[in-house]
């Protein structure tokens, strides 16, 4: 007997039937069959069941004689289902990888509930993905099995049948199947939640909700949508045969009006003939089923009240008010921004012609961020050196407790910030200011950029669509005419950004001030930001950072870093910096052995705390090998890679570490230990005497002192690499680095 039936109902869905199998067929997790209930589909949906069906044993291809529709064809393939619990899949939504894995995990976890409830995120059709917008409501916190009436928040979620799955003998003695029509899964989710002895939430994304542009039967402008009225008789019919659940009526009723109202304020799903009979049938069933005792938000009060009134003209007119209202306030939102924006302009057109403020310099990183990077490092260095200077931080409202304690805290687009731009003498980023910035006369800019390039930037991108993504080549070509100086970490980066930026600004080819923490930080001060992180001790920890892909519109994670941790074993634990990991939505890392640092403000922090890197093709490797700890290159996707984005140089030919070409390999490289071997140490010192030869803890020094401070001669010289200390060593740990799990 299998773990799960997958039951997926197919019509017209052709286009994405093999999508949808695929999903299910790919999982880790096998112990599962599939039903592929064909409801006479008129295009090729029944041909392609019949293939998977003649590839895979575990798939069973069922052809209905006539189209039913979709709650019998569901009831049929529960029909041949014999495993212990039912999961629906319809045939173009599809199963995220790991889904069934995660959702065994928790129902064993849990004890074998009746019902297992998990979330889904909606798909676009250009890629968008977009995770359920009530997935608090899936906390995991508190008894791990309940009932519905310990928490019914859990009705707020989208009522439908595949984002559950279902003890099979719980249904069966039950008795429950789906009603013909429309709205099939109405009363079969309300009925099936009020019944079970006992409900479990998974707070995971395992299903892809294909949001299709067209041909979505719910969606579609018809009378058919009138079926919504007999869908409710038979969750009532179900409460009133059952009266220990009574205390369910008033919020069936509630649910109830809700569902009439968005389908009447929905202008694409009624015919436009038949509004007026819809909400006269919504009306009597108002009255049939009233049962007050549900809260109802007040907004939404007068609303009901005219549906249960039947007064379709007057609750006509208080929508159409509504919308009104809202274009009106949009309107004035719109007026009120642009009086904004001409304010702001004049007020720095004034600012730009009143003295500079010579010891003023504002400081910002990528994106408006917190306090990071090498700007992050300069400003610490100026308030240390430079005799009365005042700097501010750029940054928004919500980093503003990164901001050291002295330095000013600018909002972008605020009069202070538009200030501050026009009067500071030193303007320093990693990126570009705003595109309004007109740099006055007196004013010093230093460009410190974020890292080595290995991928191609700056004008080298013109043949290179993919990648530039509609990059604005004459504002960035303004941008760098305003660069002063442009700081550089090696001889690469200078001829790379000379050639790509081509301007007049000079090189200050410093090494990177971002990474003298990595010369500054001593074991004990690394213990406790490895204790702040959750590391245990005595774990080797494994940063993984991949890079964004150009090639791709969603990105996708490159590495199954559960099955990494599991080859590894518990010795290891993996800090995973790669938004794309989290799924659609953001959700959680589902081991514990994975900890989530995705939105952590310091990526220098998350080097300092891990004993090696596992990275593909980010600048981060040429900073991390400063540490003297192992780097492993995960290039599955490399001749995509250089087709789309175009590398400086092979980074198979030079790399800072081993280098697995596939996932498997990457596995065999810890097993076998060469991660950290001699050649790995090997690879490591030739990439850092080529990357790194001023990197020594003091190239922010360098940097304030040449340009806050004018000063050419008696700078600190880099320390010849071989005279450099041991980088920010690791605490003794006792048993970390143990042996892999082969």
């Amino acid at each position: 007997m299998p773990r799960f039936s997958v039951i997926v109902p197919a019509f017209r869905v052709q286009a994405y039937l093999h999508a949808c199998l695929d999903s299910v067929l790919a999982q880790s997790f096998k112990d599962y069959e599939i039903v592929v209930v064909d409801d006479c589909s008129p295009d090729a949906c029944g041909p392609i069941a019949d293939e998977y069906a003649r590839r895979d044993h575990r798939v069973t291809a069922l052809h209905l004689p006539r189209n039913t529709g979709l709650g019998p064809a569901r009831n049929a393939g529960m029909g041949r289902a014999a495993g212990d619990y039912l999961i629906f899949l319809d045939g173009d939504d599809t199963l995220l990888p790991d889904a069934l894995q995660t959702i065994a995990d928790r129902i064993d976890a849990t004890g074998e509930p009746d019902v297992l409830m998990y979330d889904y995120a909606r798909t676009y059709w250009t890629g968008r993905s977009v995770r359920n917008v009530l997935a608090a409501h899936l906390d995991e916190g508190g008894p791990a099995r309940f009932r519905l009436t310990d928490r019914p928040e859990l009705l707020r979620l989208l009522m439908v049948v595949w984002n559950k799955a279902y003890r099979r003998a719980f249904i069966e003695a039950e008795g429950f199947t789906f009603p013909p029509g429309y709205y099939e899964d109405t009363p079969w989710t309300y009925p099936v939640l009020m019944s079970a002895g006992s409900i479990a939430v998974l707070d995971a994304v395992c299903v892809s909700y294909r949001q299709r542009r067209r041909g979505n039967i719910l969606s579609t402008t018809s009378e058919k949508h009138f079926d919504v009225f007999d869908q409710y008789d038979r969750v009532f019919a179900f409460i009133d045969a059952r009266p220990e659940l009574a205390l369910w009526r008033p919020v069936m009723f509630r649910r109830m009006l809700d569902h009439f109202s968005a389908l009447f304020a929905s202008r694409d799903r009624l015919p436009h003939h038949s509004r007026a009979a819809f909400f006269r049938r919504a009306a009597v069933s108002c009255r049939r089923y009233r049962t007050p005792g549900a809260p109802v938000p007040r907004r939404a009060q007068l609303r009901h009240g005219l549906l249960r009134l039947g007064a379709r003209r007057t609750y006509q007119a208080l929508s159409g008010a509504q919308r009104l209202g809202g274009r009106l306030r949009r309107g004035s939102a719109a007026v009120r921004r642009a009086v904004r924006g001409a304010a702001l302009r004049a007020h720095y057109r004034i600012q730009s012609r009143l003295p500079l403020r010579s010891r003023d310099a504002v400081f910002a990183a990528r994106g408006s961020g917190g306090y990071t990077g090498s700007p992050a490092a300069i400003e610490a260095k100026a308030r240390e050196l430079v005799p009365g200077v005042r700097t501010a931080w750029i940054c928004r409202a919500v980093d503003a407790h990164t901001v050291p304690t002295g330095t000013r805290h600018l909002v972008p687009g605020t009069f202070a910030h538009w200030t501050a731009l026009a009067r500071s003498a030193y303007l320093v980023n990693d990126a570009a200011f705003d595109r309004g910035l007109v740099k006055r006369r007196g004013q010093v800019l230093l460009q410190t950029h974020e890292g080595t390039p290995l991928r191609t930037v700056g004008t080298d991108l013109l043949d290179r669509p993919a990648a530039a993504r509609g990059t604005d080549f004459e504002q960035l070509l303004r941008s760098v005419d305003t660069w002063d100086f442009s700081l550089s970490a090696n001889p690469h980066s200078t001829l790379v950004r000379e050639r790509a930026y081509p301007s007049a600004y000079l090189t200050l080819e410093y090494g990177s001030p971002r990474n003298d923490v990595y010369h500054r930080t001593g074991p004990a001060d690394v213990a406790r930001l490895r204790e702040t992180l959750g590391i245990p001790a005595g774990s080797t920890a494994l940063l993984y950072a991949p890079t964004h892909r150009d090639y791709r519109r969603v990105q996708q994670p490159a590495l199954d870093l559960e099955r990494l941790v599991r080859v590894l074993g518990p010795q290891f634990v993996v800090l995973a910096r790669a938004p794309q990991l989290a799924g659609p939505g953001g959700h959680r890392a589902p081991h514990s052995r994975i900890i989530d640092v995705s939105g952590h403000r310091s990526v220098e922090t998350l080097a300092l705390a891990s004993d090696a890197l596992i990275t593909d093709y980010a600048s981060l490797m040429f900073d991390y090998v400063n540490l003297d700890r192992p780097v492993v290159l995960h290039l599955a996707d490399i001749e995509a890679y250089e087709a789309a984005r175009g590398t400086y140089f092979d980074i198979t030919a030079f790399p800072p570490g081993i280098v697995a070409r596939g996932q498997d390999e990457l596995f065999d490289i810890f097993a076998t230990d060469h991660w950290r071997g001699s050649r790995s140490a090997q690879l490591r010192a030739a990439f850092r005497a080529r990357f790194c030869p001023y990197d020594d803890g003091y190239a922010a020094e360098r940097v304030v002192r040449r340009v806050f401070l004018g000063e050419t001669d008696g700078l600190p010289l880099p320390v010849p690499s071989a005279a450099r200390r041991t980088p920010s060593a690791l605490p003794a740990q006792d048993g970390a680095g143990a042996g892999v799990n082969s």
